[in-house]
């Protein structure tokens, strides 16, 4: 992200020398991880332990539904403490980005998007919508280097549908798959305005790939995948 760039920038020529200096003790790959971005990406990509959860069978897909509802009522309660000035963590320095000073954060709207998807529908649909987010995402934050475009790039958004599509290929029908494919890419690629608040695709992603692959399903003549 712009705001970020230059500091880390400087950061990284400082870690680039250090790492030289201690030559294989892996220094320079710690600093690389430390970097705002991949610190999001890699909280992006955690996500995936609430499906993983349910499908190693630590959670049944209720008790999923409850811990995460208590998740989201629990990112409620910070992000209602950080806008109001109640609450600073230092956290917040390293996973919030600048335009999310004044605004709900994307790690809270991450978690609610989730939720809601894994309490409106059933697994085979709410999975995939999940790695979509978690997965298929943070591939397009790299391959897009954070940049902030009112539409990201072609082959970005050609990658963003590939990875989800394949996802969700283990869990729909092609048709479910190919949808909930083209729904993740248009939610993560486009940035629509609403009253001039910019719709983070944290919120969009999952129930838009969800409701994308239900369709599918009802135009393949299976049951609706709500319930």
């Amino acid at each position: 992200m712009p705001d970020t760039a230059g500091a880390d920038g400087g950061e990284g020529g400082a870690d680039g020398g250090a790492s030289a200096d201690t030559g294989t003790d892996g220094g320079g790959v710690l600093s690389r991880l430390r970097h705002p971005e991949i610190e999001r990406r890699l909280v992006h990509v955690s996500g995936a332990l609430a499906p993983a959860s349910y499908l190693l069978g630590v959670f049944t897909w209720r008790q999923l539904g409850l811990v995460l509802l208590g998740g989201s009522m629990l990112a409620a309660m910070l992000e209602a403490g950080r806008l109001s000035g109640r609450l600073d963590l230092s956290i917040y320095d390293r996973l919030t980005r600048e335009y999310e000073q004044d605004n709900v954060a994307g790690y809270a709207l991450y978690v609610v998007s989730v939720t809601l998807v894994v309490l409106l529908f059933e697994p085979r649909v709410a999975i995939p919508a999940v790695l979509a987010l978690a997965i298929a995402d943070p591939v397009s934050g790299l391959l897009g280097s954070g940049e902030l475009r009112d539409v990201k790039q072609g082959y970005v958004l050609l990658a963003t549908f590939g990875v989800a599509t394949g996802l969700a290929s283990f869990f729909v029908p092609p048709l479910a798959a190919v949808l909930g494919g083209l729904a993740t890419a248009l939610a993560d690629g486009v940035k629509p305005v609403v009253s001039g608040y910019v719709l983070d695709d944290n919120l969009t992603i999952p129930p838009a790939a969800a409701v994308a692959m239900t369709l599918g399903l009802e135009l393949a003549g299976r049951l609706p995948a709500l319930g």
